[in-house]
């Protein structure tokens, strides 16, 4: 086993996603840039987070918003120069802040030289790089692979007969990691940014680097309609064959290795909602994180909230990043209400519902993430149909429902025009916020989301047994709460309905942060919490 050590800098620390194209622009064409992050660093060092994470900010021909990636060792001229990356950099440093990138090594795009080279010359070695098969004996797709966006996962070269595999756009040919070419490639990639002082990578769909070499059919699990989204039939089949194989393991180690060098971490985004399986993707011989993205998905029901989250916080305490929203998903404000009507009461509890799992969420140790706005406590985008963006939605027949533009819209900084993102019309369009959802009327009202956000970072900062002492699943009272304690630190998550009341596993508590107004007592020997809220408790020394 090795003797490798997580980072010490991961101790307690709390991440902030960044859309990069969607966070601040300043040169005026609508699109948000790297010194627009670099310029409001202070407000999420004063937000309390340690780390952030910025979406790709490579040339890209924008066919999946830059997750179709041209060129791995440059910026992209919308969002700036490399030079620029290093400014951030070191502004971000000076403020205790590390930077992680997004790093797309399951696919490239059509246009990066690589694949360029290998459809120009299919004996080169740039072909051996990717995925090209065969046809299959009735002359179609080399199997029944589907891609996530629609479709067949594979694109005929008409030059050749064969096919190429992609298991998202035909525009993101995947790259085969089986290949010793790819490994160095991405080595080199690694260490360009390393060099210049990036501190980690989120590994974009790190569950599909490799394909079972059998190439077989998936099985499928059930039939879907026509009517079904992409995504809806992408999860109709087990996908036994065309992820998550056990060799990705050794990848992942490879990379840590290298990563280990530079005190870098590297942080997995993986699908996988199985929890030992997903647990395998952290530790001694593996990755320091892996994001659990299944949270981002649910709509509200507490007792599977409760359930996800301490089943598998008992299987892997440290090593998980655990989130309630990024920009694949409709923001937890409106997920979460999701069949109620729109209304200003609806947003409030949408609000309470996602701060009561977030606050859960920091007692479970590794590192929770937030996702940009979310500590505004915003609620999906409003978005015209026609303004779509999403090639989930703009190249399906299907009403949109699984458009992710809902979450992606720009960042409201104040309530002048365009909420203060740009001058000019932002990339993405979309009605502007109300002066309530904004940092600036935020900051300047106490009892808006924002401060309680920044108070429940405040919170986990100052009370280190919430990440460092051992965790314990304490009795509850119903499925649908949450009982954890770490050394001195007691968390009642109470995602009911219902008041509840627990025993107090001890004397002595104090409270320490509640997620919204309501119902808080402790009395001789038992702690009462109300209805969709959490509370954070901590020994009285």
């Amino acid at each position: 086993m090795s003797d490798r050590k997580k980072r010490a800098w991961l101790d307690g620390a709390v991440g902030y996603e960044i859309y990069t194209r969607s966070f601040a622009d300043t040169t005026g064409d609508g699109f948000g840039d790297i010194n627009g992050i670099t310029e409001n660093l202070e407000y999420i060092s004063w937000l309390g987070a340690d780390i952030i994470w910025l979406t790709p900010i490579y040339p890209s021909p924008d066919h999946d918003h830059g997750y179709d990636v041209a060129d791995y060792k440059a910026v992209r001229s919308d969002h700036g120069t490399v030079a620029d990356v290093e400014a951030l950099l070191e502004r971000a440093h000076s403020l205790d802040l590390r930077v992680l990138l997004d790093i797309v090594p399951n696919h490239t795009s059509i246009e990066h030289e690589w694949f360029q080279k290998a459809i120009v010359d299919p004996t080169s070695p740039e072909r051996a790089m990717y995925l090209f098969r065969d046809a299959g004996p009735d002359g179609g797709p080399p199997n029944n692979w589907i891609s996530h966006f629609g479709g067949p996962a594979w694109t005929l070269d008409e030059a050749t007969g064969q096919y190429y595999c992609h298991l998202f756009l035909p525009e993101q040919p995947d790259l085969d990691w089986r290949n010793p070419d790819v490994l160095d490639a991405f080595d080199d990639i690694y260490r360009f940014w390393f060099e210049r002082g990036v501190d980690g990578f989120r590994i974009d769909v790190a569950h599909g680097l490799l394909k079972h070499p059998s190439f077989a059919d998936n099985p499928q699990l059930r039939e879907v309609g026509p009517e079904a989204g992409p995504l809806a039939k992408f999860f109709s089949f087990d996908h036994k064959y065309d992820m998550d194989q056990d060799d990705n393991i050794e990848i992942f180690a490879r990379w840590q290795t290298l990563a280990d060098e530079y005190d870098a971490t590297l942080l997995a985004e993986s699908g996988v909602t199985d929890h030992h399986r997903l647990a395998r993707f952290v530790g001694p011989e593996a990755l320091d994180l892996s994001f659990f993205l299944k949270p981002g998905w649910l709509e509200w029901d507490p007792a599977k909230f409760v359930d996800e989250h301490l089943s598998l916080a008992e299987i892997e305490p440290d090593g998980i990043s655990w989130v309630i929203s990024n920009h694949d998903q409709p923001r937890p404000v409106s997920r979460l209400m999701r069949g109620e009507p729109a209304s200003p009461t609806n947003d409030k509890t949408g609000i309470n519902r996602s701060l009561a799992v977030t606050t859960l969420q920091m007692v479970l140790g590794g590192v929770p993430f937030l996702y940009y706005g979310e500590e505004l406590g915003l609620s999906d985008a409003a978005i015209d149909p026609e303004n779509r963006e999403d090639p989930v939605a703009t190249r399906n027949d299907t009403d949109g429902g699984e458009a992710r533009d809902v979450a992606r819209s720009p960042m409201p900084w104040d309530s002048s025009p365009r909420n203060g993102f740009s001058s000019v019309s932002p990339w993405i369009a979309s009605e502007d916020r109300p002066p309530h959802e904004t940092v600036e009327a935020q900051r300047a009202d106490p009892a808006s989301p924002l401060h309680r956000y920044r108070a429940l970072l405040e919170t986990r900062r100052g009370l280190p047994d919430m990440h460092e002492a051992p965790f314990e699943r304490l009795d509850s009272p119903s499925d649908e709460v949450a009982v954890v304690r770490r050394g001195s630190v007691l968390v009642i998550a109470n995602l009911s309905g219902n008041e509840v009341t627990v025993s107090s596993a001890g004397s002595g508590w104090v409270e320490a942060f509640r997620s919204r107004d309501g119902l808080v007592s402790i009395g001789d020997g038992f702690l009462t919490v109300g209805p969709e809220l959490s509370a954070i408790f901590r020994a009285d020394a």
